[in-house]
């Protein structure tokens, strides 16, 4: 399976897993020869990943990926995450949004957080690409059968400036790769690296990209699945696992003092949780992957665009609507009513979260692939060099 080609070049979800067979892009060739953190001995924190250590091992949770590729200067693309296969308008779930520095553009966020939820599947891109995303994926939903009296719906869609390595004016994003990205989402294995809205990232001067990784509670801790999902192009002082890899490789914010490298950039984090949590419970767990940021090296820049969007598919938490758009009526106002977690039982989700999100920025680095544009090559981050320090360091004797 190739994908589309027209202007661009698609890369669907199940190519970029491992099945690469597109004899049109070597740089998605050399994917190969990356690793996911855990080959490396990188394996943050106390609890267990699930079976794909991905978002996708909260049940229900699908990604896909529609990377656009054109000429030397147009590296970008699109990441949908949906968390569940449904029509969301009328099957909705508890969401949240927790900003770390508002230095980006996120629609749909206002709605989001006054109603605490989704009605739309979550969609990552490029900065300048946020609008003609979001209209495409309105499009896409008001097409649904059962959707054509809806007047309003909420679009959320994020983003990463890809400026460096993506002709970023061209907006290069168009209703077919939102359609792709939406197609191809599944279950499984989610490709990492360089694709979707990897595609043209940059993290910690090295290449960025798509990262996930995952955390399965003890039964003795409710059992629940934590998921994360990264979209990294921000900066700072790397270390991985405590190791200062950073400074080690020379590659670092304010190397020498220097005032215009300030770590600045964004990242983008999709959190899944199986957990019955409400929307408050939910920015709190969001709230918390700011720490994984902080422990792989970031400062937060004022020039870096730090969002998280959370989101519960417990099934006794979800908000149904009725196909004409309003809610389910009856002798009186309808009352909804639910089974959440309590206060009390969120902190292994907070550690749990904490960890995943530290790995998946690990992943999305580790797994990147060098792209260049413009004249200007990116390079992945050396992961025998990377190995060397973790041993110098004690993180890892692989």
């Amino acid at each position: 399976m190739i994908g589309v080609m027209r202007k661009h070049l698609f890369i669907p979800h199940l190519i970029a897993i491992g099945l690469l067979a597109n004899p049109l892009s070597t740089t998605l060739h050399a994917q190969a020869a990356r690793v996911r953190a855990r080959a490396l001995g990188v394996a943050p924190g106390i609890f267990t990943p699930g079976a794909q250590n991905a978002i996708t091992d909260v049940a229900g949770v699908l990604v896909g990926h529609a990377t656009v590729i054109a000429g030397d200067s147009i590296h970008t693309g699109v990441t949908a995450i949906l968390p569940h296969a449904g029509n969301m308008f009328f099957d909705r779930v508890p969401a949240a949004v927790f900003v770390g520095n508002a230095f980006g553009k996120l629609v749909g966020a206002t709605q989001l957080k006054e109603l605490g939820e989704l009605e739309t599947p979550i969609l990552l891109t490029c900065t300048l690409c946020v609008w003609r995303a979001a209209d495409a994926l309105t499009g896409e939903l008001l097409s649904l059968p059962g959707m054509e009296k809806v007047g309003s719906i909420n679009p959320v869609v994020g983003e990463t400036n890809d400026g460096t390595l993506n002709a970023i004016r061209s907006r290069s994003i168009s209703p077919a790769d939102v359609h792709l990205a939406l197609t191809s989402a599944s279950s499984g294995p989610v490709a990492e690296g360089s694709v979707g809205a990897g595609a043209g990232t940059i993290a910690f001067e090295w290449k960025g990209g798509i990262g996930t990784s995952s955390r399965v509670l003890p039964a003795a801790l409710g059992g629940w699945t934590v998921g994360v999902l990264v979209q990294s192009n921000f900066g700072g002082v790397l270390q991985v696992m405590g190791a200062p890899v950073g400074r080690e490789l020379g590659r670092y914010a304010y190397k020498d003092f220097v005032q215009h490298e300030r770590g600045d950039g964004s990242i983008m984090m999709v959190v899944a949780t199986d957990a019955p949590l409400s929307d408050r419970n939910l920015e709190r767990l969001a709230a918390r992957a700011m720490m994984g940021v902080a422990r792989t090296g970031s400062s937060a820049s004022n020039g870096s665009g730090d969002y998280v969007i959370s989101f519960s598919t417990a099934e006794q938490v979800r908000r149904r609507m009725t196909p004409s758009g309003g809610r389910s009526q009856s002798a009186g106002p309808p009352l909804r009513a639910s089974s959440e977690l309590s206060n009390d039982d969120m902190s292994p989700l907070f550690q749990a979260v904490i960890e995943a999100t530290e790995e998946a920025i690990y992943n999305s680095l580790f797994m990147a692939t060098p792209v260049t544009s413009h004249g200007r090559t990116v390079p992945a981050i050396p992961l025998d060099s990377v190995r060397q320090i973790l041993k110098k360091y004690n993180v890892t004797d692989r």
